[in-house]
């Protein structure tokens, strides 16, 4: 195995994937078979500067150096060889938000992340004016609200684009963004598989009282499909990747991804009717479809795969942080008790007790909102238990009622995707925390969609994985090869995964919990408005 290896990394037939996640920047190398054979990564932390959530510029350098080195040291220890060709390299991260750069390529304000919610006003002006649902934390919305708010940097754009495509331009010279990510900074019609031209034009015409020196298509990157060349490493942006000078120029890299995009890639669900469910702190599921949705819906956001094909997105705000609170309860009363439990042991008993409960809970509610949801339009959230006096209140019905409501926000968006729109769903990819104890998050989640879910052994791999798979596409792909066809013969081929279908019972259950669900939401409302 090292030897072919060994001569892979010599004769740069290896693939390079970097993502920077919100907590973690993170360099996969893969090698021919498409498995990690190296990495690195690199922790960091948003700033909460003037009351903008954001990172410098330095620290994303710093980041990415750090991740890169780290992945470099560890294929010259395992190899004995030092790294300095490599086959194309791809770069991802956490969509949306906004940098905007004057003429000189100067950074104009701080980068304003995802995370900011602080543009509401254009929000909710530009899902009117498309009829098309835009987000808080998309580009463009970031980007109306600095001319509603008057700031003086929006004459100066010259470009504005994404932490990804930012790397890649710095890397290459190339203002691009691949179509996935394309579709969080601004809505992309799916035929043409670039920005939507009526809507930009319906843009220019909303700003043209500002007299703006420039119009939205003159400031915005370019949009490239997966497969498409995106540009070379640079002899400036190879020193700027691999301090140590060791790395050459002229490597080929793909077009710069969104890390939901690189989910969809690592979980195999690119093609029309999949899904995937990451589910964890928060819980949001992408399904693909087959046409357009009939109406805008403030629940769903519209994003692409890489290839182009629409998407849809329910997200949820909270699934698992109250659920584990409960359990570490449990491991606080076990010590208590003079029992030393081992943390996996306890989420395996607890979980799987899950599964005895009634279908429906027995009747008990409960909410897991450690923070707002805008799903059901909480701004704020209260953790809360209730139950009626004939409730069948056991340790089971206990422990399923926090795993059915950690999914209950969730369904009310998949249920407008299923049973409003009758979208159609053949299988959904689950991964994330929730999904450990194997067969027990996944048979309630069937349960919730009334969907097969899937959980693969490669769930765990990440966005780096997605991005290197998608660099190895490009330049690995036969002709006319579709991406699909990529990941289904030379990635996934002869994987194993569990899938779980959905017992009739459970989803009944399910469906009775969330009449429950819903009309406790009152008492949710009290909880928020009463306790201080």
């Amino acid at each position: 195995m090292s030897f072919d290896v060994k001569d892979a990394i010599q004769s740069g037939k290896t693939v390079l994937g970097i993502e920077l996640g919100s907590t973690r920047i993170k360099a996969v190398l893969i090698g021919e078979d498409h498995t990690a054979i190296a990495s690195g990564s690199h922790d960091w932390e948003n700033s909460y500067v003037n009351n903008i959530w954001t990172y410098s510029l330095e620290d994303i350098w710093k980041g990415i150096q750090d991740s890169y080195q780290k992945m470099a040291s560890d294929v010259k220890q395992q190899y004995g060889v030092t790294l300095q060709s490599i086959g194309a390299i791809g770069f991802s991260g956490m969509m949306h938000g906004y940098m905007a750069f004057d003429k000189a390529g100067e950074l104009l304000v701080p980068f304003r992340t995802w995370r900011n919610n602080i543009t509401e006003q254009a929000s909710e002006a530009l899902t009117e004016l498309f009829n098309y649902h835009i987000p808080q934390r998309w580009s463009i919305a970031h980007l109306y609200q600095a001319i509603l708010n008057g700031e003086e940097h929006v004459a100066n754009i010259s470009f504005q684009t994404t932490l990804a495509g930012y790397i890649h331009w710095k890397l290459t010279g190339q203002k691009v963004l691949g179509v996935g990510e394309a579709s969080g900074v601004f809505p992309i019609d799916i035929n043409t598989r670039t920005y939507n031209a009526a809507m930009i034009n319906q843009f220019n015409e909303l700003t043209a009282s500002k007299n703006l020196p420039w119009k939205l298509e003159d400031i915005l990157p370019a949009v490239l499909s997966a497969g498409e060349n995106a540009g070379s490493l640079t002899e400036e942006g190879a020193k700027l990747l691999d301090v140590t000078g060791e790395l050459k120029a002229g490597i080929p890299l793909c077009p710069p991804e969104g890390d939901a995009g690189t989910g969809m890639v690592a979980t195999n669900s690119v093609a029309k009717r999949t899904g995937n469910v990451s589910a964890g702190t928060s819980v949001f599921a992408m399904v693909v479809l087959e046409k357009e949705l009939s109406k805008a819906y403030g629940e769903i956001d519209l994003v692409t795969t890489p290839t182009g094909n629409l998407v849809a997105m329910a997200h949820s705000n909270n699934c698992s942080s109250d659920l584990n609170a409960w359990v570490g309860l449990f491991e606080e009363f076990g010590k208590a008790m003079g029992l030393n439990v081992d943390m996996n042991t306890l989420y395996g008993t607890l979980y799987n007790l899950a599964l005895q409960g009634d279908p429906d809970c027995g009747g008990l509610l409960a909410y897991g909102y450690l923070s707002g949801e805008h799903m059901t339009h909480f701004e704020e959230g209260r953790p809360l238990f209730v139950r009626s006096s004939d409730s069948n209140f056991n340790l089971p019905n206990f422990m399923r009622v926090h795993l059915s409501t950690a999914l209950g926000a969730l369904k009310i968006g998949m249920d407008i995707l299923l049973k409003q729109e009758n979208v159609k769903l053949d299988e959904i990819l689950g991964h994330g925390g929730l999904f450990k104890t194997k067969g027990v998050g996944q048979r309630i989640m069937a349960a919730a969609l009334n969907v097969p879910v899937s959980v693969m052994e490669t769930a765990g791999e990440g966005g780096a994985w997605g991005i290197a798979l998608l660099a190895s596409y490009m330049i690995n792909k036969s002709d006319n090869q579709t991406l699909e066809e990529y990941l289904n013969e030379k990635v996934f081929a002869g994987q194993s995964g569990e899938t779980i279908s959905p017992d009739p019972k459970d989803v009944e259950g399910f469906e009775m919990f969330m009449e429950r669900y819903k009309s406790g939401l009152a008492i949710e409302r009290a909880a928020v408005d009463h306790l201080k």
